[in-house]
C-alpha cells in the first residue's frame, strides 16, 4: 500500500472527502482566506509562497506540497470543486481510493484527467481569446533559452485541440519532485519578465493558467507515463454562461478575460 496524499485546494470551507488518511485539505491563500472554523492545513506554513495565491492559483498548495510534505510515495492534487474518479459520477463518495491509487500507479507515473477538447481552436489560440497572449509567447521564449530540449514539446502541445487542464493529478513523489523543480523555474523568470499591474483580479491569475499547459509540455518532453481517469464537478458547471462568454471572444466581444 503506497503513502498517498492527495491535497484539495479550497479558498473556503467546503465538504471534503472523508479519507483523511489518503486526502488533506489545504487553505490557498491561507492568510486571506482564513476565517475561525476552518480546520484544513495552511499553505503559509513551512516553506511556502502563499502570498503569490492571487497570480497562482492552485499552484500555492503544490509548492507548499513540494517543499514540506515528507514520508510519502505518491503526491496529489484535486480541488474542492473539482475531484479525479474512476467513475463519471458520484461526487466526494466515489474520489480515487486507495486501492485504485496502487493499482493505477502500479505500471504508471501519474494519474491525470481525462483532456478537455476544444475541437475548433488549438490550445494557444484558446488560450490567448480568454488571456492576455504576451505572458504565454513570454514563456516560449524563456523556454527556448533557458531549456530549449522542452521548445518542441511547447510547440506541440500549443497546436493541440485537448490538454490535461485543472493542474489535478496524483504522481509518484520523485517524478512530482522532478515536475515541480522545472515549472516553478520557468514560472518565477516568466513572471520576473512581464508586468501585469493592469491586470484585473482575474487576469493576474496568469502563472496558474499557463502551468495548466505546461503540465502537458513536461509529460511529453519527459515521456511520463500516465494514465487517464474521469473528474467530476461538484455542484453547478454553470455550462451556459462559459458557452456564452466563450462566443463573445470569439467575435471580439470583450466582457472580461474569463478562465474556463
Amino acid at each position: 500500500m503506497m503513502r498517498v496524499k492527495i491535497l484539495v485546494a479550497a479558498h473556503k470551507k467546503f465538504p471534503m472527502p472523508e479519507n483523511r488518511n489518503i486526502y488533506l485539505p489545504i487553505l490557498v491563500g491561507a492568510k486571506k482566506n482564513y476565517k475561525p472554523g476552518i480546520d484544513f492545513q495552511r499553505d503559509d506554513i513551512g516553506v511556502n509562497i502563499s502570498a503569490k495565491n492571487p497570480n497562482y492559483n492552485e499552484l500555492t498548495a503544490i509548492y507548499w506540497a513540494w517543499k514540506n510534505l515528507k514520508d510519502v510515495e505518491a503526491v496529489g492534487l484535486v480541488h474542492y470543486r473539482r475531484v479525479l474518479s474512476t467513475h463519471r459520477k458520484g461526487g466526494f463518495p466515489s474520489v480515487l481510493n486507495q486501492e485504485e491509487i496502487d493499482s493505477l500507479l502500479l505500471n504508471h507515473d501519474a494519474i491525470v484527467p481525462r483532456k478537455r477538447h476544444y475541437y475548433i481552436e488549438t490550445n494557444y489560440s484558446h488560450y490567448i481569446h480568454a488571456h492576455h497572449k504576451e505572458p504565454l509567447d513570454q514563456t516560449r521564449e524563456i523556454i527556448k533559452t533557458s531549456c530549449p530540449e522542452y521548445l518542441d514539446a511547447f510547440d506541440k502541445v500549443m497546436s493541440r485541440r485537448s490538454a490535461h487542464m485543472f493542474n489535478m493529478f496524483v504522481m509518484k513523489k520523485n517524478v512530482f519532485d522532478d515536475y515541480c523543480e522545472w515549472l516553478f523555474q520557468i514560472l518565477t523568470q516568466v513572471e520576473q519578465s512581464i508586468d501585469i499591474s493592469e491586470y484585473t483580479t482575474q487576469e493576474a491569475r496568469v502563472f496558474g493558467y499557463i502551468s495548466e499547459l505546461l503540465f502537458d509540455v513536461w509529460l511529453l518532453e519527459n515521456n511520463i507515463q500516465y494514465t487517464e481517469c474521469y473528474w467530476q464537478q461538484i455542484g453547478k458547471k454553470q455550462t451556459g454562461k462559459k458557452i456564452f462568454y466563450f462566443v463573445c471572444r470569439k467575435f471580439g466581444l470583450n466582457f472580461g478575460k474569463t478562465h474556463f
